[in-house]
C-alpha cells in the first residue's frame, strides 16, 4: 500500500484546484498547471484539501498512486510560490551574466556560452557567479538546472565548473600528492 499516496494534500486559500473528469487544473497567484489523471485514480475533496483515491487495486494503479499524488502536491506548491534551484560557477575568471533573458557563461572555453531562455523558467543572476533558476514546474526547473550543469561539469581535480549550491565534490589528489604518498 502506498504511504505517500494516502496523504492528503492541503490546498491553500490562494490556490484553486479544479477537477473536470480526469483533467486536473491547479491555478495560483503565480502560474497555472494542467495535467491528466489515469482512469484508475480519482480525486476526492475533503474539508482541508484533497485525497487521491484508487478505483482499482491492480499493480499498475498502485505503482502510479504515489507518483500522481506527489505531482499534484508539487503543482499546488509551485503555483503558490515558485520552485528554485541555486547554482554556482566556480573557477578563476569564470562568470555568468544576463543578456536579455538569456544566460551568458564564461567558463574557460575560447568563446562565451549562451544558454537560451526556456519557456516556464525564470533566471536570476546574483553577483557574477550565482544563478537562480525558478518556475512553477518542479521537474522542469530541475531539468533546466541539470542542462546548465552539463555546460561544464566540475572537474575532478580542482572543482572548476558549474555546480549546484552546497554540492559536495570529491576532489582527486594530483600527481604531486600521489608521489609524496608513495615516497613516505
Amino acid at each position: 500500500m502506498s504511504k505517500i499516496g494516502q496523504k492528503s494534500i492541503t490546498v491553500p486559500s490562494s490556490v484553486t484546484l479544479e477537477v473536470t473528469g480526469q483533467m486536473v487544473k491547479v491555478k495560483g497567484p503565480t502560474d497555472e498547471m494542467n495535467f491528466e489523471l489515469p482512469d484508475t485514480l480519482a480525486l476526492e475533496k475533503t474539508q482541508d484539501g484533497v485525497i487521491l483515491k484508487r478505483k482499482k487495486e491492480d499493480k499498475k494503479t498502485k505503482s502510479v498512486h504515489g507518483l500522481y499524488r506527489q505531482l499534484i502536491f508539487n503543482a499546488v506548491v509551485g503555483v503558490e510560490k515558485s520552485w528554485e534551484k541555486r547554482m554556482e560557477v566556480v573557477g578563476t575568471g569564470y562568470n555568468v551574466k544576463m543578456q536579455g533573458e538569456d544566460l551568458v557563461f564564461k567558463i574557460g572555453y575560447s568563446h562565451p556560452v549562451v544558454f537560451k531562455k526556456q519557456p516556464g523558467v525564470k533566471y536570476k543572476v546574483e553577483g557574477n557567479n550565482k544563478v537562480i533558476i525558478s518556475g512553477s514546474d518542479r521537474q522542469l526547473v530541475g531539468q533546466v538546472a541539470y542542462q546548465i550543469k552539463l555546460i561544464k561539469k566540475p572537474d575532478a581535480y580542482k572543482g572548476k565548473g558549474v555546480k549546484y549550491e552546497g554540492e559536495k565534490l570529491r576532489i582527486k589528489p594530483g600527481k604531486k600528492a600521489k608521489a609524496a604518498g608513495a615516497a613516505a
